[in-house]
């Protein structure tokens, strides 16, 4: 069976994610398409690469990205570091040749995400933006009756991504929080997603209405030590810098096929884990998603009888979307895991057979232009068209 050896730039939380997909991509996606080799790992110094080469299975470790995007004995390159550096180490991965699979969002804006784009279609390799919650089976079922007709034509989408991990005022000043590392705030973190999801199930966005808030204006620059939620204990030496990104957006949406709808997304919602969710309105039904519930889709469709109209629930399961390859009864569970495994075997599955996968860097660049979009019209208060370049 082919090999494709993989060398992933960063060792953090989505190095583990992504690891984890790629060791267990074969055994629930046998014949696998190809077998990722976990090559080489790549983190900002020797003591941590060292530590993310053995944590994560994989067979060396660097501290220099160049050497190994230049190394040709690998075959993909998997970026999970801040957003960034995302646009250097791709463009130079795509004209050394290398597919690649890149976090989300794909860039700090549309400029840097169109100089990506343009790199992976010059060089012709393959390419993907990690946005995982698409390949969730209940919203790949949602895709399938979209398709089918079964809500007729779409009216209205709704959707949200709330959180609450960065509520609290001493979470420490990551650089999730400085735009010069990741562009926006809240926008590009978790609203991105939301994006992504809008558009695989309704279609392009063509205009937005949009407002954001910094609600927490400064936070502490960690200097002590901090307890397991990244919450700056008492009495650590803090010092406290601004923050120069959105906690939180909202925005109102137009999309070329005439429906409307909008998104919001925060991560000061005390109580919201990880609460990702959706409605769709069509002309002939409606179909609601919750992430927090992730077997299920709550559907209602007008061709039933009046006296069983009503959202019913579909577990997940064989059946339907991906379920052959995952577990064999409806709602015994998936989790964040599976939908990366499944982004794994559909972005090898892409190079081995030489097809087109998605959401890809067009995809991501289109994302961006609409973030970047969300941002210009939060600041004028007017409604901003979707050009994109």
């Amino acid at each position: 069976m082919r090999k494709l050896n993989i060398a992933m730039i960063g060792g953090g939380f989505m190095g583990k994610a992504h690891s984890i997909a790629y060791a267990g991509m074969p055994m629930f996606f046998w014949p696998a398409p190809a077998l990722p080799q976990r090559k080489t790992v790549v983190d900002i110094n020797e003591e941590m690469a060292k530590a993310a080469a053995e944590r994560y299975g994989f067979e060396s470790y660097s501290t220099d990205w160049r050497s190994v995007v230049e190394d040709p004995a690998i075959d993909i390159i998997d970026i999970v570091t801040p957003n960034d550096s995302h646009a250097e180490i791709a463009i130079a991965a795509a004209k050394a040749g290398k597919h690649i699979i890149c976090e989300k969002p794909l860039a700090r804006t549309a400029e840097e995400s169109k100089r990506m784009l343009d790199a992976v279609k010059e060089a012709g390799v393959k390419h993907m933006v990690a946005f995982n919650y698409r390949r969730t089976p209940a919203i790949a079922l949602a895709k399938k009756y979209i398709e089918e007709g079964s809500i007729g034509k779409i009216l209205n989408f709704r959707g949200t991504y709330l959180q609450d991990w960065s509520a609290d005022p001493n979470s420490p000043l990551s650089w999730r929080f400085r735009k010069s590392v990741a562009g926006s705030g809240a926008l590009g973190d978790i609203a991105t997603h939301v994006i992504d999801m809008a558009r695989y199930l309704v279609g392009d966005i063509s205009e937005v209405l949009a407002t954001s808030q910094t609600w927490i204006k400064e936070r502490p620059v960690q200097s002590g030590s901090v307890d397991k939620l990244g919450t700056v204990k008492a009495g650590s030496d803090v010092r406290k810098e601004a923050v120069d990104v959105d906690d939180e957006v909202s925005a109102l949406l137009r999309f070329d096929n005439g429906a409307i709808g909008s998104i919001e997304a925060t991560r000061n919602a005390w109580g919201r884990n990880n609460f990702i969710t959706f409605e769709i309105h069509g002309e002939q039904g409606s179909i609601c998603f919750n992430y927090e519930r992730r077997d299920e889709l709550q559907v209602c469709f007008s061709s039933d009888p009046e006296d069983r109209r009503g959202f019913r629930t579909v577990y997940t399961g064989p059946a339907h979307p991906y379920g052959e390859a995952l577990w064999p009864i409806p709602a015994l569970g998936i989790g964040y895991t599976e939908t990366k495994i499944i982004e794994a075997h559909d972005f090898i599955s892409s190079i081995v057979n030489d097809t087109e996968v998605s959401p890809n860097f067009e995809d991501g660049y289109r994302i961006a232009v609409i973030s970047d979009a969300i941002l210009e019209s939060a600041n004028t208060e007017k409604w901003v068209k979707i050009v994109y370049m």
